[in-house]
């Protein structure tokens, strides 16, 4: 019989924040697989690196962080096929996913070459988006109100209409886009109580109104707007 591919959420960072049960399934795993920088340390594998048992076979998969780097697609195809290796002799393989699997994770390119043909089970993490809220100390969206989820990559027309049409936003991929975002934030009128957060529960965590905020952002930093809800503080 085939193995199961497990999708391990971790959560945004502090250990501490990963579920009992993706804990549970990276310690009994005999074969693990992560994303990971060309050069430096994998984030996602710093996460769980405490619950990793000895002698598992371990299968990063290498994506290049440079201007120049190859088409991702073609990473995810070749992981995708050492991971079906690994499956079809009958092992479980546990992809190790930094915050949710199926909340802009890498691990759904894995999930859509290989859940046709293999048994694939998610286990939810901790989303950066609520990372964040709880480092901010700011409720983010109450009663009817909507909110938005925005990539800090969409177009500059494209953000500033969804930001026209109200209600709550969180803006991940921040990055070297904050002066632009924050310009498009004030200029719709949403500065006042924007929020940044940068490395949400880690010990480098930095949290501060959208105004205050660094020009320096790293990748995992999100802008949050809260709702507009007269009853929430």
């Amino acid at each position: 019989m085939s193995g199961v591919l497990h999708g391990v959420g971790l959560g945004p960072g502090d250990p501490e924040l990963m579920t009992l049960r993706a804990h549970r399934l990276i310690a009994g795993a005999g074969v693990i697989a992560y994303p990971a920088p060309d050069s430096g340390e994998s984030f996602a594998r710093s996460i769980a690196a405490g619950s990793i048992p000895q002698g598992v076979e371990e299968i990063p998969i290498v994506i290049p962080m440079r201007a120049e780097r190859f088409p991702a697609q073609a990473v995810y195809d070749q992981a995708a096929g050492a991971l079906a290796e690994r499956l079809r002799a009958g092992r479980d393989v546990v992809v190790l996913c930094e915050g949710d699997p199926f909340f802009y994770g890498s691990f759904m390119y894995l999930f859509g070459r290989l859940a046709g043909e293999f048994r694939c089970e998610i286990t939810p993490g901790v989303s950066s988006m609520a990372a964040a809220t709880a480092a901010a100390a700011r409720p983010l969206c109450a009663r009817n109100e909507v909110l938005s989820v925005l990539p800090g990559t969409l177009p500059e027309d494209e953000l500033e209409a969804r930001l026209a049409a109200g209600g709550a936003f969180a803006i991940l991929k921040v990055g070297r886009r904050l002066p632009r975002l924050r310009a498009a934030i004030e200029a719709a009128g949403l500065g006042e109580g924007a929020m940044y957060v940068g490395h949400a529960s880690l010990e480098r965590q930095v949290v501060a109104p959208l105004a205050e905020a660094p020009q320096d952002a790293p990748y995992f930093s999100m802008i949050l707007v809260p709702g507009r809800d007269p009853h929430v503080g």
